[in-house]
């Protein structure tokens, strides 16, 4: 039975539990259903700015199956945050609008053979000592300093780089999606001005929702112990360490140096999209091909500054617990990335495609025997890092073949958001906040 939805004049009709679908002819122009992963709750909770944003996706040229939202989704820039979409190579689009600012914003989580009773004594000290090995809030500078060389070579190299630098151990590389580097990133395709903010900004967290979080296991949440303890999820009160970030002013000046030019592009191509914060350009025109170089390079800045992060880490438990990182085995459960354009094989319609496949405020969520994916997961599937919201826990999950055969092997990446962080200030007031917490 279709359900009208709140403050708009579309219909949802359920294909599934906790699946729904907003028909193509809910909207003139739309190539393609909407569909929703949600409770009926969360689906009334949303915004409808949601509905109207994915259903604007789904008119876009080129793409294939659905526009989807996942169980997270909020609005964000064109697109909802919690957003999916997957495009031909050779028919369709790139949209910086359906990637994000914050290229390859994503989730990264170490653990630790630290029990909560060794760590709860040393708490302050530890996130003291966190504080000033890695900054955090707006405009804040890395301790690392890269010349214009420096900045081309993270951006081409990634993780990589970091490895070739010391900030990275050799295991660490094979726990990072696309074993943190994109290919393609060529920085002849990056403003200077992007190239400028790139290089003092490595090693740092940023402002809004990014974080670093001292973590706690409990073990009545363990769902799968045999998954769990390949993954390094092993007892109960073992500590773990979760960072929530970026690619700082990389990404968004990338972002923002190829919306502005889009539009002229769009003119050229005879390209129509319903807001103009989807503006985009065929994914094998020379100007798509451009931004998706540049939009590498930003994702390889974020790779390395996760990375960088992870070193800081390190350091500072080995300052605080007088151990090394390798007695406390602080190693790399997985680094997975959000926000951004990949170019993918999956079956539609029951043949393979080549597609290109914009994840926004969505995790890469590949299942068991993926070719893709680093050896260690093949049998398991790849981790996906689930972040909470304040007071709640988060969540490490695995990919699953289900998510192949649906959504182009995608999932949530977080909490999710009922409100945007200007309304919040207006009805929430920090110290009553701080009481309650």
């Amino acid at each position: 039975m279709a359900i009208k939805l709140a403050n708009t004049n579309m219909r949802v009709e359920p294909v599934s539990r906790n699946v729904w679908e907003i028909p193509a002819t809910e909207k003139d122009g739309m190539n393609v259903p909407a569909r929703v992963y949600a409770t009926e709750n969360l689906l009334h909770g949303m915004d409808s700015a949601v509905f109207e944003q994915i259903t604007n996706v789904a008119c876009l040229p080129g793409i294939v199956k659905y526009a989807l939202a996942m169980p997270d989704a909020h609005s964000g820039y064109g697109s909802p945050v919690g957003g999916v979409a997957a495009f031909d190579t050779e028919e369709g689009i790139i949209s910086p609008g359906i990637i994000g600012f914050d290229i390859l914003c994503g989730m990264r989580l170490l653990s630790t053979n630290l029990g909560y009773k060794e760590v709860k004594p040393k708490i302050k000290e530890l996130m003291n000592e966190l504080f000033v090995k890695v900054p955090a809030g707006v405009g804040v500078k890395g301790s690392i300093r890269l010349g214009r060389k420096q900045a081309i070579e993270v951006m081409e190299n990634g993780a990589k780089w970091c490895y070739g630098n010391g900030y990275a151990w050799k295991d660490d590389i094979e726990h990072i999606e696309e074993k943190g580097i994109i290919k393609g990133a060529d920085a002849g395709n990056v403003s200077e001005k992007a190239i400028g903010r790139s290089m003092n900004q490595l090693g740092t967290l940023g402002s809004g929702n990014h974080y670093l979080e001292v973590q706690v296991i409990r073990a009545e949440n363990i769902y799968d112990r045999e998954i769990a303890a390949k993954f390094g999820v092993h007892s109960d009160e073992q500590m773990m360490v979760m960072v929530h970030c970026g690619s700082r002013g990389t990404g968004h000046q990338i972002a923002t140096d190829y919306l502005q030019s889009f539009g002229p592009v769009m003119e050229k191509y005879n390209l129509k999209v319903r807001d103009r914060e989807l503006a985009c350009a065929p994914f094998g025109s020379e100007e798509g091909q451009k931004y998706y170089s540049a939009m590498a390079c930003a994702a390889n800045s974020a790779f390395a500054n996760r990375q960088v992060i992870t070193h800081s880490i390190r350091t500072a438990f080995g300052k605080v617990f007088r151990k090394t990182p390798e007695e406390m085995e602080m190693n790399l459960i997985y680094d997975v990335a959000h926000n951004i354009a990949k170019v993918e094989t999956h079956k539609v319609d029951g043949k393979m495609r080549k597609l290109v496949v914009h994840r926004k405020g969505s995790t890469r969520s590949f299942g068991p025997g993926h070719e893709e994916l680093a050896p260690v997961f093949r049998k398991t599937g790849q981790p996906v890092i689930v972040g909470g919201s304040m007071e709640t826990g988060s969540y490490v999950c695995v990919g699953t073949q289900k998510a192949m055969d649906e959504t182009f092997g995608s999932t949530m990446h977080g909490s999710g958001r009922t409100m945007s962080r200007t309304k919040a200030k207006t009805l929430v007031k920090g110290e009553a906040l701080q009481r309650e917490m």
